[in-house]
């Protein structure tokens, strides 16, 4: 039987698109030939997997986690995405995601590189488009709080927010990281809001007010009103918060201010 290395195998994989074992034993199968190996894998339907990178993967899921760290916590999204709800809710895709996790969580979103050989062999074993979608990594000092908040759908976490709060408690940064999930704003205050699209968004409703009729006399106390409205549409503070709509994020976090925040969502 021919010899051959690690690096033949190497270069069988990213040539077929096989996993590692594989395409080693398709090596051995063919005394090292690694035309001969390439055919054969081709022939039981293990090759060329890496077709699938052009099929749509907008299913999957998204894993949020915060733990403690030496210099106050540390919170993290990752999202996995497939191309079928029921690959997303098996146990091998859902354990590599955690996986992923747990590798961002201590050692950075980069780290995430040697989970590059198990991603190519689930692609294998599940036959479908997988791949790292958002990735999200907050640090926090001490005196911050951190939190996360995952909705899960059918056995699968499908919309992931981290919240980080200067003061207030994890308890709050709880309750606004789920307010999020829901109300999915844009900006955190009004101020955030860029002029360039505060200006559009005033243009296009002083057009809608005039298509409407309004009167010229009060078109600009109109617009400013419309424009009130869609501020306390996509400005967190200004929301009423999804839990009780009698009070505003900035009532729910009192002296608190929110520092920012991500939201990861399947499918969007």
């Amino acid at each position: 039987m021919a010899a051959f290395t690690a690096k033949d195998v190497q270069a069988l994989r990213r040539a077929t698109g096989a996993g590692m074992m594989d395409a080693k034993n398709a090596l051995q199968r063919c005394d090292g030939d690694a035309d001969a190996a390439a055919t054969w894998l081709r022939e039981n339907g293990i090759a060329k997997s890496a077709s699938r990178s052009d099929r749509d993967n907008s299913e999957g899921v998204v894993v949020a986690q915060v733990a403690a760290s030496a210099n106050g916590a540390v919170g993290a999204i990752v999202e996995l995405r497939c191309e079928t709800d029921f690959v997303a809710k098996s146990d091998g895709f859902q354990s590599m995601a955690d996986q992923l996790l747990s590798t961002v969580l201590t050692a950075g979103a980069d780290a995430i590189a040697e989970h590059s050989a198990a991603l190519d062999d689930l692609k294998i074993t599940l036959k479908e488009n997988i791949a790292v979608g958002k990735i999200e990594r907050f640090e926090t000092p001490a005196g911050s709080s951190l939190d996360a908040y995952v909705h899960q759908q059918n056995g699968r976490g499908v919309n992931a927010v981290l919240v980080e709060l200067d003061g207030g408690t994890s308890e709050i940064a709880h309750d606004v990281a789920l307010h999020i999930a829901s109300n999915r704003p844009t900006y955190i205050r009004r101020s955030d809001v860029p002029d360039e699209v505060l200006n559009a968004e005033r243009a296009t409703l002083e057009a809608i007010s005039r298509n409407e009729g309004k009167p010229e006399a009060a078109l600009a106390k109109i617009v400013e009103g419309r424009l009130t409205g869609y501020l306390r549409e996509h400005a967190l503070m200004e929301q009423k918060f999804v839990k009780d709509e009698k009070r505003t994020i900035a009532d729910l976090i009192g002296s608190a201010d929110v520092t920012r925040f991500a939201q990861v969502e399947i499918g969007r």
